[in-house]
């Protein structure tokens, strides 16, 4: 038995399961991981494999057991895992040429399913290594070209010396022949027609909802903060808004059952009406995958390259949930007056509030009310409040009880912005002040090397909205009064002590966080020009190359001839160096001595000419070159057309006809 081959698909059977491991049921993993244990120890020391019957039992009972655990042997999750265990599996039967092959072809197949959970530049750099390794494999198993058997031959060792003296040889022919591929899957990549979707499929993420919720209780922001992941970016077209107007709306929250705010009902109302829109600007937002409808822009939209629909309370839906990276144009004005007539429906909607809790903060708000003060009034004297009592802004406030808001507002006195945006709606919904909490994301990280901002779900933020006659809808951010520089400067700035935070939001060296900008930057490209090269993008290329009036047969037989240029073009090369090793080394050295004579002046040979022939004829005319001529036109008959001759004899005649020299008419030999 070869082990050098066995260790080699050990090693690709390894390399393309391991990263499935993260979501593989845990039973599976471990099976896989004794099974090629197992298999690499019985290859060490030489040990038989074990019989049929065994593997056939683990093949049931492994099949069965994941049937159960998916209720299905069908679809993506159950397929994935049941391809894994039994490309493990089959390594225990490995005795041909023929399962070498077969573990070879499952082993291409199982590094597409990769693509199914991530499509990153980690794991397409990965699979490229993987894809290297198995192609040496296989380059070595044709190399070896005998059947594997359980039992060592003689044939295996010196196959085994072969390629154990000439690693390099198979690697090196690997990456010519990935390298020869790059041609064609540039080709392809371009012209063929895209697909609805990222590539290789939906990734696992995409069906798992992340970043804000419909649902807002105490600490599920600052929870959410501890995040690093992106939420989307954005790149600005002519000027950047500035930092304390980069509130992005998300969710808008009606609904309070005493802890939590929701969305409410999905009652019907008119749609939103703005007035004094001003400072408009023009800006892109690539948005990742959160399975949920609701897109992100400034407040307040007015422009959007893709179908969608501006809710009554200025919330953005996509028509389906997000499930797919998302790029879209947009214009937002950032000074405008909205629904200044509001429905009657909508200010009861935004002065709900249930009966039996925070009689405290009830009792606050009334006292505003009844001092005869403008709704405008009230909400001074709340922002006035939250400033002179000593609240502070912490990651990590306590835990709140039944009256949430009373605890918070005179006793605890420590919160996240949820904490403020919910105190602040509820009081002034007590104070009959009509109002509604916001959900979205504040600010974001300047990236100077892509020239577009980061917004992260650690820029998570809630604020509010009251409803003010003649001003329509007005944010107002409680938490500017609290911690200004939250607003200002970002999260980091506001938070008196940042261990909670994410290392990389502590103010980490400069070398640091260029280093991750600069990887943001090539990530962003990868989405943008990769897993974001949609029809859209596809169209605009191709036009940009100078391809007019682009349609699907246009691209399609430019994919055809780019492709039959490409195969012939490797095809006559492919012809050349096959013709140049497969020409005789005896004929090549006549043939350059037929040119050395013909280059003194003598005649030269005629393409029909026979060897003994044309020394007879140069004879004639140089007789001092008969002998010489005639003697090594013998040779090459013989040795072109006679029996079979030594490697020796063939050396020493090209050696004489090399060594031949001729000078001003006379022949010396040496």
């Amino acid at each position: 038995m070869n082990k050098h081959l066995i260790y080699s698909l050990l090693l690709s059977i390894l390399m393309v399961i391991a990263p499935h491991a993260d979501h593989l049921p845990l039973w599976v993993s471990v099976l896989c991981g004794a099974v090629l244990l197992w298999r690499t120890y019985l290859c060490y020391k030489g040990k038989p494999l074990p019989n049929r019957w065994l593997l056939m039992l683990v093949t049931f009972v492994g099949t069965g057991s994941i049937a159960v655990h998916f209720h299905t042997l069908f679809g993506r999750e159950a397929g994935v895992t049941l391809l894994v265990l039994l490309a493990t599996l089959k390594l225990m039967e490995l005795r041909s040429m023929r399962d070498a092959m077969a573990l070879i072809f499952l082993a291409l197949f199982i590094i597409i399913t990769n693509f199914f959970y991530s499509q990153s530049i980690p794991t397409a750099l990965y699979m490229l290594v993987t894809l290297f390794v198995i192609v040496t494999t296989w380059i070595h198993l044709q190399v070896q070209g005998i059947t594997i058997t359980q039992e060592p031959r003689t044939s295996d060792a010196n196959t085994s010396g072969y390629l154990a003296a000439s690693p390099l040889r198979g690697m090196r022919t690997a990456a010519l022949l990935l390298m020869q591929a790059i041609p064609l899957m540039l080709i392809l990549f371009i012209l063929f027609p895209r697909v609805q979707g990222p590539l290789w499929g939906l990734p696992q993420d995409a069906f798992s909802s992340s970043g804000l919720d419909e649902k807002m209780t105490p600490g599920s922001l600052s929870r959410l903060i501890l995040s690093e992941a992106v939420a989307f970016r954005v790149s600005y077209k002519d000027k950047l808004p500035l930092r304390d107007q980069m509130y992005w709306r998300g969710p808008v929250l009606w609904y309070f059952d005493g802890n939590a705010w929701t969305l409410g009902s999905n009652t019907q109302f008119a749609a939103p009406q703005f007035a004094g829109l001003e400072q408009a600007i023009d800006y892109t937002v690539t948005l990742e995958p959160h399975n949920k409808t609701w897109l992100f822009a400034l407040d307040v939209p007015d422009k959007l390259s893709l179908p969608s629909t501006l809710g009554h309370d200025f919330r953005l839906y996509n028509s389906k949930p997000v499930n797919a990276r998302l790029r879209y144009e947009a214009r937002s004005h950032l000074v405008y007056r909205a629904n200044l007539e509001e429905d009657a429906r909508q200010i009861q909607r935004a002065l709900q509030l249930p009966k039996q809790f925070n009689p405290r903060a009830r009792q606050l708000a009334a006292g505003w009310k009844d001092g005869g003060a403008d709704n405008a009034a009230i909400v001074s004297s709340a922002l006035a409040y939250f400033n002179r009592q000593g609240f502070q802004y912490t990651l990590e406030p306590p835990l709140l009880g039944t009256n949430s808001i009373d605890e918070f507002m005179f006793e605890t006195k420590q919160g996240f912005c949820e904490h403020y945006a919910s105190a602040f709606v509820f009081l002034m919904r007590a104070a009959n002040v009509p109002a509604r909490v916001v959900t979205g994301y504040l600010g974001g990280e300047f990236n100077d090397i892509g020239n577009y901002y980061i917004v992260r779900q650690s820029d998570a933020h809630a604020w509010a909205e009251v409803w003010l006659s003649g001003q329509g809808w007005v944010r107002v951010d409680p938490t500017g009064v609290i911690a200004p520089a939250r607003i200002q400067s970002g999260l980091s700035a506001a938070v008196t002590n940042n261990a909670a935070l994410p290392f990389m939001s502590r103010n980490p060296p400069q070398w640091l966080r260029n280093l991750r900008l600069n990887w943001d930057a090539l990530a962003n490209q990868w989405n943008q020009w990769v897993l974001g090269y949609d029809t859209e993008r596809q169209f605009a290329f191709l036009t940009r190359l100078g391809m007019e009036s682009v349609t699907w047969q246009k691209m399609a037989m430019n994919m055809a001839l780019g492709l039959g240029l490409l195969i012939g073009l490797f095809a006559l090369f492919m012809l050349y160096h096959l013709l140049e090793r497969q020409s005789d080394p005896v004929q090549v050295a006549w043939l350059k001595l037929c040119r050395k004579l013909a280059k003194t002046g003598l005649p030269p040979r005629a393409a029909h000419e026979g060897a003994c022939d044309y020394a007879e004829r140069i004879g004639i005319i140089r007789p001092d070159l008969a002998a010489a001529l005639h003697d090594l036109a013998a040779r090459y008959n013989a040795l072109r057309y006679g029996s079979p001759q030594h490697e020796q004899v063939q050396r020493e005649f090209m050696q004489h006809c090399a060594a031949l020299k001729i000078r001003q008419g006379i022949i010396f030999a040496t």
